[in-house]
């Protein structure tokens, strides 16, 4: 058999030595494939699987033989999953990228090179765009201060927040940057990890780079497929307004989460009344795991 390796020009396998690519999965089996043709011939590739309950593991093993998988016991989320990764990472630079992202190992080794000539960014991205190439908003200043525009960028720009889905983090900086704190805050189950991770780099100064000459396709929210969709509508919308709650209650303080708590709460009851009237099974769902995610922590609040 070949070795997939053999076909990258020297000049990029040294690129891709000093990178590990992070993917963390969950019921993502149907992305395997296509993942794996970007990245079978890197050498360093970590795959952190929240406890799939389809056969993603197996595919795994099949498409991607050399890559190091880790299996939890339990879905953990997606910050924890990536934490217990960037723990086993060993190269200089960790390069988190979604099940349903495509990247090339010239991509890879494009946003490598490009670390290694701003060396002082904590944080790159490249830009997102979707299947059909129009460019996606995966970059902005701090979200709570500037409403998310993206596509203007030309060059190299410095912002206050990017997209986790495609981020390579120069680990030597991110640790000098947050000592301690250099990795997701686990109280993210989903959304808003990658948020509460730039806010806390910008805050101390640590730059966070966006690359437009690089360009990624990224199938937004095609990473997780089950046997009941509306299941996993359901937990897309408790965990979001679990994450948004969380995100205002650490960075602007109590009152500030209560008083989102309860402008949530009202937005969530009429937008259920909304979907229910409009016949929306998804959007039902969704409003509905809303719903539920913020009353259950208003409960524990009170507790």
């Amino acid at each position: 058999m070949s070795d997939p390796a053999a076909a990258i020009p020297q000049d990029l396998q040294a690129l891709l030595a000093q990178v590990t690519v992070l993917v963390v999965t969950y019921n993502s089996s149907h992305c395997v494939a296509a993942l794996a043709r970007g990245l079978c011939a890197l050498p360093h590739v970590i795959v952190v699987d929240n406890a799939s309950q389809d056969d993603t593991c197996a595919a795994v093993q099949t498409q991607l033989p050399a890559a190091t998988l880790l299996r939890l016991p339990g879905n953990r989320g997606y910050g924890v999953a990536n934490n217990e990764g960037l723990a086993r990472v060993r190269t200089p630079y960790a390069l988190l990228l979604n099940p349903d992202c495509l990247i090339t190992p010239a991509e890879v080794a494009a946003l490598v090179a490009a670390a290694c000539t701003w060396d002082q960014a904590t944080l790159m991205v490249p830009q997102l765009v979707d299947g059909a190439g129009r460019k996606q908003v995966n970059y902005s200043w701090p979200r709570h201060a500037w409403r998310a525009r993206t596509g203007a960028a030309d060059g190299p720009l410095n912002v206050g927040y990017a997209c986790a889905a495609v981020m390579l983090i120069n680990l030597p900086r991110l640790k000098a940057t947050l000592a301690e704190g250099a990795g997701f805050d686990p109280r993210f189950f989903l959304y808003y990890e990658d948020e509460d991770l730039c806010l806390r780099v910008f805050q101390r100064h640590g730059q966070i780079l966006v690359l437009p000459q690089v360009e990624v396709v990224h199938f937004s929210r095609g990473s997780v497929r089950g046997a009941r969709p509306w299941r996993a509508e359901y937990w897309r919308g408790f965990h979001h307004a679990q994450s948004k709650i969380r995100f205002v209650d650490k960075h602007f303080g109590a009152q500030a989460g209560r008083q989102a708590r309860h402008r949530l709460m009202g937005s969530a009851c009429l937008n259920v009344l909304a979907r229910a009237l409009l016949l929306s099974p998804k959007h039902l769902a969704r409003a509905w795991g809303r719903l539920r995610g913020i009353w259950q922590l208003g409960a524990a609040a009170a507790t």
